[in-house]
């Protein structure tokens, strides 16, 4: 899997053409095995040790690395009409290393760290195709506390503007070309945002959270929506979850739309105005005994005339899952908050470096299951399939012809302890994440075993 790496980063720029080198030979090293520590990862002292010097480099700039990954991401998604571009923030805890300086309070003051707000780009079949916009901040340890003083504050000085930002970053990277849908969680539930003006094509999909002033008879959002007219049903299996068994639940659609109000306690009222919104509330009415009823009222500035339309921003909404998949790779399968670090600065350099890493773990999940007959050379070389199928079937001489990405990323997820039984359904990246670790070692003995097998170029075509 290194050739990759080297095309996704080809339009690096930090001034020194050996740190773009030196990128390029990091990420293709975290890559092969994701979830190693970077000694491990590195392979010996001087590796390591220039790795350690890479991340510690001032002219080693965190928004020059994003940069590259986003022209590599626009590329992916330029010959699509319209992507999604979901937001999520996550946190990473660093308390446990004392010596790392510049960090700050993260959930309690006790706890210590960073802030991420990422936007993923993610195709209308489900595949992330990668990161267009990422912010990582410090909360300053004077604000903890004082959430009166903060919701007194413009937006531009809150934390949620972070949500704004994103949208700006998100219309900035996509060409005008691609219409981009951009799907959040209840904490995007901000008025500014629904306000903020937006490029033709640019479009918003939000969980609501605040039960809003309306132009209604009822004068509230949730009453407004709940007198709609169901316009129909739709039925969702539910995945097993902790201590709940799988079920499928029956859920009622009704849509509509409202005009929802500024904020009354908002300092910059008087100068606002309504915005006209569409909503979509998808609720169980009959859940199992015991069971916490689905209950889903989302807010779009996308038309939604039809049960069709509103059924396929539920789906559309289903999706965000993959950006807290993605934050779980960085944190669970990268350990990011394993690295031992002395500053804030040199832990974000390397946040940079390892959302490349846990993008392409997340691709190599998703596009196994969204385009499952496609050759698996678009993301193994030649001699990683061919150790991966021979060590699948002991046997000593591989086919020709390379395996199916579904195959091939079943057998990775095998080497992960995928069971593949019946009934259990694709892989999951945690089990992909510690199969590639397994594999990296399986294909550098396969190579030195054949020494006439060399990369085929076909890996570097475009994926995604």
């Amino acid at each position: 899997m290194q050739l990759w790496a080297a095309e996704e980063l080809k339009t690096v720029r930090m001034g020194d053409a050996r740190l773009n080198k030196r990128l390029v030979t990091v990420v293709e090293a975290l890559s092969a095995q994701p979830t190693a520590s970077v000694p491990q990862a590195a392979g010996n002292w001087p590796a390591t040790k220039a790795t350690y010097r890479f991340w510690d480099s001032e002219r080693v700039t965190p928004e020059a690395i994003r940069a590259a990954h986003r022209d590599a991401t626009v590329g992916r998604l330029a010959s699509l009409s319209r992507v999604l571009a979901i937001q999520d923030t996550s946190e990473f805890d660093f308390s446990h290393h004392p010596g790392t300086k510049g960090l700050g309070p993260i959930g309690v003051p006790s706890r210590v760290g960073l802030k991420l707000h990422s936007a993923l780009a993610v195709s209308l079949e489900g595949v992330p195709l990668g990161i267009v916009h990422q912010q990582v901040w410090v909360r300053d340890p004077e604000d903890v506390g004082k959430a009166k003083r903060r919701r007194q504050l413009a937006i531009e000085e809150k934390e949620s503007q972070r949500w704004l930002s994103g949208l700006d970053g998100t219309m900035a990277a996509i060409p005008q070309g691609v219409a981009v849908i951009t799907v959040a969680d209840s904490e995007a539930d901000i008025f500014e945002l629904f306000a903020k003006e937006r490029r033709a094509g640019a479009e918003l999909l939000i969980r609501a959270t605040h039960n809003r002033v309306v132009s209604e008879e009822e004068r509230y959002l949730w009453a407004a929506v709940r007198r709609m007219v169901p316009s129909g049903e739709l039925t969702v299996e539910l995945r097993r979850r902790e201590e709940l068994p799988a079920r499928t639940a029956v859920l009622t659609v009704r849509h509509g739309t409202v005009e929802i109000h500024p904020p009354r306690n908002h300092k910059e009222r008087s100068r606002m105005k309504p915005v006209k919104l569409q909503v979509v509330l998808v609720e169980e009415d009959n859940p199992p005994l015991g069971v916490e009823a689905i209950c889903w009222l989302l807010v779009t500035t996308l038309a939604v005339g039809t049960l069709e339309e509103a059924v396929q921003c539920v789906r559309w909404y289903t999706y965000r899952w993959l950006v807290e998949r993605y934050h779980y790779v960085l944190k669970s399968g990268c350990r990011l908050e394993e690295l031992q670090l002395e500053s804030a600065e040199r832990i974000e350099r390397a946040l940079a470096t390892y959302a490349i890493v846990a993008w392409r773990l997340l691709w190599l999940t998703y596009e196994a299951r969204r385009h499952p007959e496609a050759s698996c050379e678009v993301a193994l070389e030649v001699h990683e399939w061919q150790a991966l199928y021979c060590t699948k079937h002991k046997v000593g001489t591989p086919p020709s012809e390379a395996p199916t990405m579904r195959d091939a990323v079943r057998w990775i997820a095998q080497l992960g302890g995928f069971l593949g039984r019946k009934g259990d359904g694709e892989p999951g990246v945690k089990t992909i994440w510690r199969g590639l670790r397994r594999l990296h070692d399986i294909a550098s003995t396969w190579q030195l075993a054949h020494p006439g097998v060399i990369p085929d170029p076909r890996v570097l075509v475009t994926y995604g």
